[in-house]
């Protein structure tokens, strides 16, 4: 070391200086490598442009045979309503959205001029789910209505497990987060969260006083803490509005907290003249199924549904099947199909109107499908046709095939004049809401909730909107101040969901 230093200082100047210069290139380069990969930093913008700005190899394609043809698919003449129309004004908001995310979103289309895109006076909204498919569907509709709400650009971080199963929804654009995105692989990290997300910065200081970051983390998962729910509050509001670049990780319906913010009932009201149809406008909007994923759908009804002149949706979802028994759970199934008389008592069968029925089973387990097909199967001369898609045993994470599976039962259900679904599963909730149908749902025993043995086996929903399971304390209807249309849930007494109107 001691000779190094003596050629170093014995060589020529120029050699020095050239040494020099490249120590302190290097530690130039580190420096302003680090104010780009800080949100807090204004050069973190420079980052974000570029990665708009970068051609993505998906281009968007204008085919969606779904959005064309779903019309056709709709339930039978027997039991279902008129569907809900949007109103006029949410129509034109959502052009309006379009226009504004083909002039502010990713480029897709080789069509457009290059010269037409800026960023500079465009916010986004970055969508990451990590869930099962109901909750990611349920958050990434509320994603999509907090949007519509603050002028935002909706992007969405898919993983390989959601590929292909949505058309993209907006004409001449792509919804997808660019994969050159700055912290794409982190936005729901726990290091992210602590470092930059809305409730640790007003945690730590007066966000009035604070000069809003580049880009900020919205934490509203279901163990998020008293400072991440303060983001329901109108008057942080302000500070997250000068953001320009916003990451929701969530997995819940959080409309029904909206509807209580006075910054946004105004425009819900306007928007949503009935407000018990919310989820409905946004998931038929937002959610065709692609394709692949509409030709697996429309090819097993085609075979299996399509002849019956009227359907029955079952969605069972049992979330402790270790300690809930398969028995306690049919027995909650038969009470409630049977007192309401949307099976009839196994001592009537065959059918006595002679109307042709079929059942449709949605669940993980294929005991319930065999069970309610012996019990009114044709084989049994129950005259009821009884039909399953898939049944995966149990529920996979980060596999497409899984999730494709269960967007084809989602739809299916969707399709159903009648439906039966169960307690706390959002999976239920987005069937019933995209189909526009009440659903009967069904108390699934809860070890950890139980509930008193004169109880009734199921209730009918009082609407078609989802619950959104883990409001903050501030939001349920019998706090002081509380105002909007919301009211506890029949499935989950401690959740919230819309109601009247």
């Amino acid at each position: 070391m001691g000779r190094r230093l003596t050629e170093f200082l014995n060589s020529s100047s120029s050699g020095k200086f050239r040494l020099i210069l490249v120590a302190a290139f290097a530690v130039v380069s580190l420096l302003f490598a680090a104010a780009l990969l800080s949100p807090e930093s204004p050069f973190f913008y420079l980052p974000l442009r570029i990665a708009l700005s970068s051609r993505r190899p998906r281009i968007y394609d204008p085919t969606c045979d779904s959005r064309r043809d779903h019309h056709s698919y709709s339930a039978t003449k027997y039991h279902r309503t008129p569907s809900p129309q949007p109103s006029p004004y949410l129509l034109a908001k959502l052009r309006d959205y379009e226009d504004l995310h083909r002039r502010c979103g990713p480029l897709s289309d080789p069509t457009l001029n290059p010269q037409e895109f800026r960023t500079d006076d465009c916010k986004f909204v970055v969508y990451a789910p990590s869930q099962g498919l109901g909750n990611r569907i349920l958050g990434l509709s509320s994603t999509f209505l907090y949007a519509l709400l603050t002028n935002r650009v909706l992007l969405v971080e898919f993983g390989p497990d959601m590929e292909d199963l949505f058309c993209e929804p907006f004409p001449n654009s792509t919804w997808y987060l660019p994969e050159t995105f700055p912290f794409r692989f982190q936005l729901q990290s726990h290091r992210f969260r602590k470092a930059y997300s809305f409730g640790t910065l007003l945690q730590k200081k007066d966000l009035l006083d604070s000069s809003a970051p580049a880009l900020l983390q919205i934490f509203l998962q279901d163990k998020y803490n008293d400072y991440d729910k303060l983001f329901f509050r109108d008057e942080n509001q302000g500070f997250v509005h000068r953001v320009p670049w916003l990451a929701l990780v969530h997995d819940g319906y959080l409309i029904p907290c909206l509807f209580q913010m006075q910054s946004f009932r105004s425009e819900l009201e306007k928007l949503f003249p009935d407000q018990e149809t919310v989820f409905h406008h946004l998931a038929k909007y937002l959610l065709s199924p692609s394709n692949e994923a509409w030709e697996h759908i429309t090819g097993f009804y085609k075979a299996y549904l399509a002849k019956a002149e009227e359907r029955i949706g079952f969605q069972i979802r049992v979330f402790e099947p270790k300690k809930t028994t398969f028995p306690a759970v049919m027995k909650q199934i038969m009470s409630c199909t049977q007192k309401h008389r949307i099976l009839p008592q196994s001592s009537e069968v065959p059918l006595r109107n002679g109307t042709s029925k079929s059942i449709f089973v949605a669940s993980l387990s294929r005991k319930y499908y065999e069970e309610i097909d012996s019990m009114y199967g044709e084989r049994s001369h129950g005259g009821i046709a009884v039909y399953q898609a898939s049944h995966e045993g149990k529920q996979h994470f980060g596999d497409n095939s899984h999730n494709m599976k269960a967007w084809m039962d989602i739809y299916l259900l969707s399709m159903s004049d009648v439906l039966v679904t169960s307690s706390m599963s959002t999976f239920g909730y987005v069937a019933a809401g995209i189909a526009g149908v009440r659903p009967w749902i069904v108390m699934i025993p809860d070890p950890y909730h139980p509930r008193g043995a004169d109880e009734p086996s199921c209730e009918r929903a009082v609407n078609i909107e989802p619950c959104f399971h883990f409001p903050p304390w501030f939001a349920y209807p019998d706090q002081p101040g509380t105002v909007g249309p919301v009211a506890r849930c029949e499935d989950v007494s401690w959740g919230l969901k819309i109601v009247g109107g």
